[in-house]
């Protein structure tokens, strides 16, 4: 398909939107419209007002998230806006009912204050089960989405962030098992230093990487540069004492010189196969942007033939795509009723989601896989990830998930 017929069907697609609400019970008589409205629904809100879990058993509360943003970072298309920021959360709905069978409502806010964003979400959050934030810049959305887990007691995840990261960290935890290398022992390069960039070099770093180098537009973060915020700040390193150990850090390619792993997070085209050409033997290169990566996937393997890609588009293997990740959180976090996602339950559906990928494949699941794919699925170098229509997701996923959930102290049901 090429640019212009993407767009053409892409804006077909979309007219009229994608969501609709339907009924779930019968309104088919009198005795029905006294149930479902007065003098019936009396009854359901005098249990809850008893006693507030009843929510989950009497409304849509159990199955129900929002999708949140103001439009400051959509997609790789930068601050659009509430308004045109709604096709997204839309699609973002879509997808948590195709995946999850869970109901979602799409909130576009014409908000840019953090502080009053907390309080409006504060303020709607009697209505969900769950909150998923989307496409709100950093590093306003550390603070929305710290402040909103202090103040709730439902789960609440800004994907941006933590999807990408955990499906990230899947990819890292096989691509190193591939390439015969101790996690502990990788060297990490990380490119960006936006939301997303942070959280997946904040799993690398609880799976027990500890040599993370990692650069903004400016160049590489470093305890010296007196610009750094604090989420920043926690990933500077002291170039002094890099550079009693003999590495000389300046730029891209210093960094990558002898690194194992290195996640782009920031923009097309920014490497070039120098800078690659020195890395570890089997490097994991996973260059994330959208739609264009940092550099092109052919341009890897003319350079370096015995690299583990991932990307983050739909059309080449291992996509880092966060549908594997949040339908399925969220289901687990409602399935058990938790107040709050947290990193145990982000670390379970990383782990379940690599053990997937290397899990053999049920013949019919795969000739229908492999189909939709257009090429072969199953464990190795362009399989790392499962497929996002792999249908074991669903169980296994969630219920890791929940599993976490009830271990870790936040689990009601």
């Amino acid at each position: 398909m090429t640019k212009e017929e993407l767009k053409v069907a892409a804006l077909n697609y979309h007219i009229g939107g994608k969501t609709e609400i339907n009924i779930k019970t019968s309104v088919a008589s009198e005795d029905d419209l006294s149930l479902a409205y007065s003098p019936g629904v009396a009854e359901p809100c005098l249990e809850i007002d008893k006693n507030p879990l009843d929510a989950y058993k009497y409304t849509n509360k159990a199955n129900l998230v929002a999708v949140i943003s103001n439009g400051t970072a959509v997609l790789g298309l930068g601050n659009l806006g509430a308004l045109a920021s709604k096709p997204v959360m839309e699609g973002k709905s879509v997808l948590f009912k195709r995946f999850a069978g869970i109901d979602a409502f799409d909130i576009e806010l014409d908000e840019s204050d953090p502080q009053k964003i907390v309080d409006i979400v504060r303020a709607l959050a009697p209505t969900f089960g769950g909150i998923n934030l989307e496409d709100i810049k950093a590093p306003e959305c550390f603070y929305i989405e710290n402040e909103l887990k202090k103040q709730l007691n439902i789960p609440i995840m800004h994907d941006d962030q933590h999807g990408t990261a955990i499906i990230c960290t899947a990819g890292l935890i096989n691509g190193a098992k591939l390439a015969n290398k101790e996690i502990s022992s990788l060297k990490l390069v990380v490119l960006g230093a936006g939301g997303a960039a942070i959280s997946c070099a904040k799993m690398a770093r609880s799976l027990g990487i500890s040599d993370i180098v990692m650069f903004d537009s400016k160049g590489v973060l470093s305890s010296d540069r007196d610009d750094l915020n604090e989420y920043k700040r926690e990933f500077a390193v002291d170039l002094n004492a890099l550079k009693a150990q003999g590495r000389f850090i300046t730029c891209y390619k210093d960094a990558l010189n002898g690194a194992d792993v290195v996640f782009g997070l920031s923009r097309a085209d920014i490497l070039s196969p120098d800078d690659i050409a020195g890395m570890a033997k089997d490097p994991l290169i996973f260059v994330m942007s959208n739609p264009n990566p940092e550099i092109a996937p052919d341009l890897i393997k003319s350079t370096r033939s015995d690299a583990i890609i991932a990307t983050g588009r739909s059309d080449l293997p291992n996509q880092i795509n966060n549908v594997l990740g949040f339908p399925y959180i969220f289901k687990g976090a409602l399935i058990a009723q938790a107040t709050a996602i947290n990193e145990q339950m982000k670390l379970a559906a990383a782990s379940e989601l690599a053990k997937l990928a290397r899990e053999q494949i049920p013949e019919n699941i795969k000739r229908e896989l492999e189909l939709i794919h257009h090429r072969q699925v199953g464990f190795g170098r362009e399989y790392i990830i499962p497929s996002p229509f792999d249908p074991r997701l669903l169980t296994q996923i969630s219920n890791a998930v929940a599993q976490a959930a009830r271990q870790s102290g936040v689990a009601r049901s």
